[in-house]
């Protein structure tokens, strides 16, 4: 099994973090990536001209490697919310038919698509948070409801952020095939982790960002864009996005067609001095661990608090049901008062999320932590 990486963060070891579902620390050698790019940002003359290009294509191939794709169907973009945003422009729902999302799902998946609803004449289908936290089972459920409008669109997280709720995208992607309707994965909670194929897969579009899981900066994200979208107008208009408009030309708008390929996708001011590499180093990191390495160690951690808690006033999903690395605790009456500030006075830090405790540990996580875990949970809830 993969040991503890704790030595690679800066985490002291009175610290118990909890918390990878909402931010990852940064390894010490991202940390040292962000000083050394900040440092050629201030001296920008020192760069070579193809370094930024360097960089680019560096931190497309690691996000493809995360997800079985080949980079050139990858682009660079900001957020999760900018990939769907593509998507909404590239993707026309038909008048009169569904789309497909998640109740308590979040905003990114969702809101585009109740945004464009009335205008473009389909409707929204939320499917209800299952009581038995099966997730795919009430996906495939809605999916082939008798009678219901055709589907166009399934609009998705790959696992619940509030729930933990782990969803089984290979049978809700065999379904949407049966009917004949696009599959937009955010997998945001997935990538890096959970193994994905997208050559296999064959969604339309899969995003995630690098913040969480895959130990990166903020405001940075990538899209994999099935090569049956890879014709569409991108959100913005860049030169590099064109085959051929370059400052260096004698004739600055020589070839404006676009790139043949998702490059074309690509956000604007993409030239991130900083963050490219910090995302690149995350996702390589993530990638030499292995998902079945990485699942198999945070599979005993969330095993380990699960078993420590039986007995207390307090609910969990079935580990079929969950992710490995996601373990949400319900209240039945209700989150205490203070319960998370009271934790996070022993430097335990977890998160609420609707009403849940949301228990999210990483590589840098290990038995110690979750013992202090269970012991302070007993001691408030025992």
């Amino acid at each position: 099994m993969l040991a503890a990486q704790r030595h690679l963060f800066d985490m002291p070891r009175e610290v118990a973090y909890f918390n990878a579902a909402g931010w990852s620390p940064l390894p010490l050698t991202t940390q040292e990536a962000a000083r050394q790019a900040v440092s050629r940002k201030a001296q920008p003359w020192k760069l070579d001209a193809a370094f930024a290009n360097a960089q680019h294509e560096r931190a497309r191939a690691a996000a493809a490697r995360l997800i079985g794709a080949d980079a050139e169907d990858v682009a660079l973009i900001s957020s999760v919310g900018y990939g769907v945003a593509i998507a909404g422009k590239v993707l026309a729902p038909a008048k009169g038919s569904r789309v497909l999302v998640l109740e308590n799902d979040h905003t990114s998946p969702v809101l585009e698509w109740q945004t464009r609803a009335e205008a473009q004449g389909f409707t929204i289908e939320t499917v209800p948070q299952p009581s038995d936290a099966d997730w795919t089972h009430a996906i495939l459920d809605a999916i082939e409801r008798p009678g219901a409008r055709p589907l166009s669109l399934c609009s998705i997280s790959s696992v619940h952020w509030s729930d933990g709720g782990l969803i089984d995208i290979a049978r809700v992607q065999a379904a949407l095939k049966r009917q004949g309707a696009a599959f937009l994965v955010d997998a945001t909670h997935g990538a890096g982790v959970i193994a994905t194929d997208v050559k296999r897969l064959d969604p339309d579009f899969l995003i995630f960002p690098t913040y969480k899981w895959v130990l990166g900066p903020y405001g940075r994200a990538f899209i994999y864009v099935a090569k049956r979208h890879q014709g569409g107008v991108p959100l913005e208009q860049t030169a590099f996005g064109r085959r051929d408009v370059k400052a260096e030309n004698a004739v600055y708008f020589a070839d404006t067609r676009y790139v043949p390929d998702a490059r074309r996708y690509d956000m604007g001011e993409r030239d991130h001095f900083i963050s490219m590499e910090m995302a690149a180093i995350g996702m390589e990191l993530m990638a030499a661990w292995g998902s079945d390495a990485v699942v198999a160690r945070l599979a005993m951690l969330t095993r380990r608090i699960a078993e420590g808690v039986a007995g207390l006033a307090i609910t969990c999903p079935a580990e079929s049901v969950r992710a490995p690395h996601i373990l949400s605790l319900g209240f039945p009456k209700g989150m205490p008062d203070g319960f998370v500030e009271r934790l996070a006075a022993e430097q335990i830090y977890a998160a609420p999320r609707l009403g849940r405790l949301r228990i999210s540990p990483h590589v840098y996580n290990d038995e110690a932590d979750c013992d202090r875990l269970i012991a302070a949970l007993r001691r408030a809830l025992g």
